[in-house]
C-alpha cells in the first residue's frame, strides 16, 4: 500500500497503472452509495474502524495483484494465484487488527460479519459411552456409532485427500494424521471436543477418513504424474469434443512435479520436513482453538471459508518450500505466499495465547508430558546420531580401510620386486637343478658357496 504514487511512461508524462508500477489515484475506493449506507448504519468510531480497514485492504490488493509477485503454479491462470495471494495479506492484516482488539471487542466484532455471532457456544463432548455394540439398547444397539457420523466424516476424507495433494508424499501425511490423533489424547483436558472413544480416533479418523482420503489422494497424484501434457491453442482443435474438453484441461496443472522429500539425505531437508510437519499441525490446532475462544460454532461458514483458503494457499506454499529445498541456486529465497502461511498460523497462534490464555496453560497430565519428552528425546538422539555421530564413524571406517588398502598395495609391490625375473633362474641353473631348490648338494647334504661338496 506504500508504493502508491504516479508513474510517468515514456516522454508523454502520462500517468499510467502498469502492473508493477507504482501509478493509481487517490480517489475513494468503494462505491459512494456503499459508505453512506455504513456511515448510516454504524456509529462515528465503528465506521471510522471498517472503512480504514476496507481501504487499506483495497489498497492491498492493488499492489499485488498488480504487482510483479509471482506463483510457481500455473494452472487455471496467473491472476487467479495471484488473488490467493492477496488474500493471504488481507487475512493477516485482519488477524493483527483482531489481535490488537479486546478480548470483548474482538468477540464482538465478529457481530458484524454473522450477528448470531459473539455468543459463547457450548462444546459438543465427543467421549461418554464407547460401546461400538450398546446391548442395553435394543432398537439401536449401534447408536454410538451413528452419532458419531455427522458432517465431519466427509470433511476429514475430503481435507486429507487435499492435503495429499498438496504434500505428494504418503509417509509425511501419514505422520501428520498419526501425531494430531496424539495431540488430541494429550489436550483433551482443554478442549472437551478432543476427548473421543478409541475406535473413533484410529479407525474412523486414521484408518477410514483419514486413511481413504490419503490413499484417493496418491492414486490422483499417480494419475497426475503419468499424464501427459501437451498444451495446443483452443481454436487449433479442429472438433467441439476437443475444444470441451481442452476446457476442462485448463483447470488442471499445466505441468507436475512430483516431491521426493528425502529427510534423511542432509539435516537441512530433516530440519524443513520437521517444520512442515509442526506447522501443519499447529495450523490443525489453530481450527479447534480459534473456534473455540471466537465462539465460532463449527459447522458456522467462516470455518469453511479458513479451510478453503488454506487448501488453496497451502498448495503454493509448499510447491515454494520444496523448490527452495530441491534446488536453492534459482530459487535464493523462499517464496511470499510460504512466508504468509507461517505469518498467519503464527499471528492465530497469538490470538489463541492472548484470547484465552487460561486455557492453555492447563498443566499437562504426568504420564502424558513424561510420553511426549520421551519422544522429543527420542527423536533429538536420532537426529544426533543420523547427522553428525553416524557420519563420523563412516569416515572413521572409510579412512581405515583407505590406510588398510594402501597398506596392502605396498606390501604386495615389496613382494612383487623381491622375485626373481621370469625365465633367468632356469638360464642360470645348472641342468637337472630346478628353481628354489638350492645347489647340488654332495651326499652328506653339504654344499660350499659355490656349489661343491665341503
Amino acid at each position: 500500500a506504500g508504493t502508491c504514487g504516479p508513474s510517468y511512461s515514456g516522454g508523454s508524462g502520462r500517468r499510467s497503472l502498469e502492473p508493477g508500477g507504482r501509478g493509481c489515484t487517490k480517489v475513494a475506493l468503494q462505491p459512494g452509495r456503499q459508505r453512506l449506507h455504513l456511515k448510516k448504519k454504524y456509529p462515528p468510531e465503528t465506521y471510522s474502524r471498517l472503512n480504514g480497514a476496507r481501504l487499506e485492504a483495497s489498497l492491498v490488493n492493488r499492489d499485488v495483484c498488480l504487482g510483479r509477485a509471482h506463483s510457481p503454479l500455473s494452472s487455471v491462470f496467473v491472476a487467479y494465484w495471484r488473488f490467493w495471494l492477496c488474500v493471504s495479506v488481507v487475512y493477516e492484516l485482519f488477524l493483527i487488527f483482531i489481535l490488537f482488539q479486546t478480548v470483548q471487542d474482538g468477540r464482538q466484532f465478529l457481530k458484524y460479519v454473522d450477528p448470531k455471532l459473539g455468543v459463547p457456544l457450548p462444546e459438543r463432548h465427543y467421549g461418554g459411552n464407547c460401546l461400538i455394540y450398546d446391548p442395553d439398547n435394543e432398537t439401536d444397539p449401534f447408536h454410538n456409532v451413528w452419532d458419531k457420523l455427522d458432517g465431519f466424516v466427509p470433511a476429514h476424507f475430503l481435507g486429507w485427500y487435499l492435503k495429499t495433494l498438496m504434500i505428494r508424499d504418503w509417509w509425511m501425511c501419514m505422520i501428520i494424521s498419526v501425531m494430531f490423533e496424539f495431540l488430541e489424547y494429550s489436550l483433551e483436558h482443554q478442549l472437551p471436543n478432543f476427548s473421543e472413544c478409541w475406535w473413533d480416533h484410529w479407525i474412523m479418523d486414521v484408518l477410514v477418513c483419514n486413511g481413504l482420503g490419503i490413499y484417493c489422494g496418491m492414486k490422483t497424484l499417480e494419475w497426475l504424474s503419468l499424464k501427459t501434457y501437451k498444451w495446443q491453442g483452443l481454436w487449433n482443435i479442429p472438433t467441439y469434443k476437443g475444444k470441451m474438453k481442452r476446457i476442462a484441461f485448463q483447470f488442471t496443472p499445466y505441468s507436475w512435479v512430483r516431491f521426493e522429500w528425502k529427510p534423511a539425505s542432509s539435516l537441512r531437508r530433516w530440519l524443513a520436513v520437521c517444520g512442515i510437519i509442526l506447522v501443519f499441525l499447529l495450523a490443525e490446532l489453530n481450527t479447534f482453538y480459534l473456534k473455540f475462544v471466537l465462539w465460532m460454532p463449527p459447522e458456522h461458514y467462516l470455518v469453511l471459508l479458513r479451510l478453503v483458503f488454506f487448501v488453496n494457499v497451502g498448495g503454493v506454499a509448499m510447491r515454494e518450500i520444496y523448490d527452495f529445498m530441491d534446488d536453492p541456486k534459482p530459487h535464493k529465497k523462499l517464496g511470499p505466499q510460504a512466508w504468509l502461511v507461517a505469518a498467519i498460523t503464527a499471528t492465530e497462534l497469538l490470538i489463541v495465547v492472548k484470547y484465552d490464555p487460561h486455557t492453555l496453560t492447563l498443566s499437562l497430565p504426568f504420564y502424558i508430558s513424561q510420553c511426549w519428552t520421551l519422544g522429543s528425546v527420542l527423536v533429538l538422539t536420532w537426529t544426533v546420531w543420523r547427522f553428525f555421530l553416524r557420519d563420523i564413524t563412516l569416515r572413521y571406517k572409510e579412512t581405515r580401510r583407505q590406510k588398510q588398502q594402501s597398506k596392502d598395495d605396498q606390501g604386495s609391490a615389496v613382494g612383487n620386486g623381491d622375485q626373481h625375473p621370469l625365465g633367468l633362474d632356469e638360464d642360470l641353473l645348472e641342468p637337472g637343478v630346478a628353481e628354489g631348490e638350492g645347489f647340488p648338494t654332495t651326499d652328506k647334504g653339504h654344499t660350499d658357496k659355490w656349489g661343491t661338496a665341503a
